[in-house]
């Protein structure tokens, strides 16, 4: 064993072994060596089964040993952990810079809720500091035009609900004329007529309604098509009115009608009543619209306010969405980071470790045994039973060297690593 422990000695200073360029030189000739050294050894120990467990041991010690003095081996083993665990450093990094953005982000939404949030209560102070243009009494007029608009709108209902009825279902020769074109009961009679009437004139002064609302809604587009439209409802409301004027002219004109005479659109242009209606009608028509626009108006400035506040709010809605967003993303990359981590510290232990390799062992040793059963072969003179009886017991002394070494004949790894030396 003297032999193989000679052979493990190194021949130049510590600072020669880091530089070494001999090392498969060095190891050809270990090769060559474990064979000659198992051959003779067995020779001497005439194959001894416990003298083999020696060698065996002896021999792993060396070559540990001599794999532990041969740092620039051991870097070149190390080299595939250095570099993974550069590469994980470098994806450390990555998660490190996007924590750091989405870090900020989160930040900045932090401010922007804090922003909004102020805003909704200074607004109410200093609402010409956000750009919303108020009166200094909106309120006022906004109440003042809805008490007129509703009696307006009141009016308007009881005249084209009497107006409708007077022009399609009422009989002159048995009603008054004094209630042609006011019938306080028109709803009611109507009704006694027939649900269909009764729903007719009912319904009648909402069409007005819509017409009016049509209005408001097109004075807001400052578009060609919007005044043309404009115009146009203006028009068909007016010869609404005209048709119910004329059809109510008509009917007090043939109760009072002389023999004789006839009814005709020039009779009708001359008459006071069909005038009359068309004003009581379309004029107040008109003021009800007008009416309705600026309440319209001053509710859409009293609600500016309101509509400011609505509006930070669905901000901030929107901001605690994307912060909700940045969390999962921030908690899914600190996850990461922690798992690179453990990754590079358990590089980092493998690199200030002793790296094993263990193919190459089993090599030496195969050689080793090679020689000692060889020697069995050829130098022991023994019956052949009993020469394969030293042999297997060789064998096993082997196997339970190896075991105890946690090294398997069919590891699919080249190398151990050992992360403390």
């Amino acid at each position: 064993m003297k032999s193989i422990k000679n052979l493990f000695k190194l021949k130049n200073s510590s600072s020669t072994v880091l530089e070494s360029e001999n090392t498969e030189e060095a190891r050809e000739q270990l090769r060559i060596t474990y064979y000659q050294s198992g051959y003779g050894a067995s020779k001497k120990a005439s194959g001894g089964s416990i003298t083999f467990g020696v060698g065996l041991k002896n021999l792993y010690n060396s070559f540990e040993n001599l794999c532990r003095k041969q740092l620039n081996e051991q870097k070149i083993l190390k080299q595939p952990y250095i570099e993974d665990q550069e590469k994980q450093q470098t994806e450390l990094k990555k998660r490190e810079t996007a924590i750091s953005i989405y870090e900020g982000q989160k930040q900045k939404i932090i401010e922007n809720i804090d922003n909004y949030k102020y805003a909704m209560i200074n607004v109410k102070q200093n609402p010409e500091n956000y750009g919303i243009e108020t009166d200094k009494r909106p309120q006022a007029q906004f109440y003042i035009g809805l008490l007129l608009l509703i009696p307006i709108t009141i009016y308007l209902f009881v005249f084209y609900i009497s107006a409708s009825y007077s022009s399609f279902f009422k009989n002159f020769e048995t009603d008054s004329l004094s209630a042609a074109i006011f019938d306080g009961n028109a709803f009611t009679k109507a009704l006694s007529d027939g649900w269909l009437e009764a729903l007719f004139v009912g319904t009648i002064p909402f069409v007005f309604m819509g017409l009016g609302y049509l209005i408001h809604m097109f004075q807001k587009s400052k578009k060609t098509i919007s005044y043309v439209k404009l115009a146009a409802l203006f028009v068909l409301t007016f010869v609404f009115d005209i048709i119910l004027a004329y059809l109510i002219e008509k009917k007090i004109f043939d109760f009072e009608r002389v023999l004789g005479e006839t009814f005709s659109p020039s009779v009708a242009l001359k008459s006071v009543n069909f005038w009359g209606i068309i004003f009581a009608g379309f004029v107040v028509y008109i003021i009800w619209g007008l009416v309705f626009d600026f309440v319209m108006k001053e509710h859409e400035n009293v609600d500016k306010i309101k509509a400011f506040i609505r509006n930070k709010k669905q901000e901030i809605r929107n901001e605690l969405e994307k912060k909700d967003k940045l969390l999962i993303q921030i908690d899914t990359i600190k996850q990461e980071i922690t798992a690179i981590q453990g990754q590079i510290s358990e590089l980092q232990s493998k690199i200030d470790g002793f790296v094993f390799p263990v193919k190459e062992y089993l090599h030496y040793h195969y050689q080793y045994k090679e020689g000692w059963f060889q020697a069995i072969n050829v130098e022991i003179a023994l019956p052949n039973s009993e020469k394969n009886e030293l042999k297997l017991r060789c064998e096993e002394v082997s196997s339970q060297h190896l075991a105890e070494l946690q090294i398997s004949e069919v590891m699919n790894h080249q190398q151990l690593v050992f992360t403390k030396n």
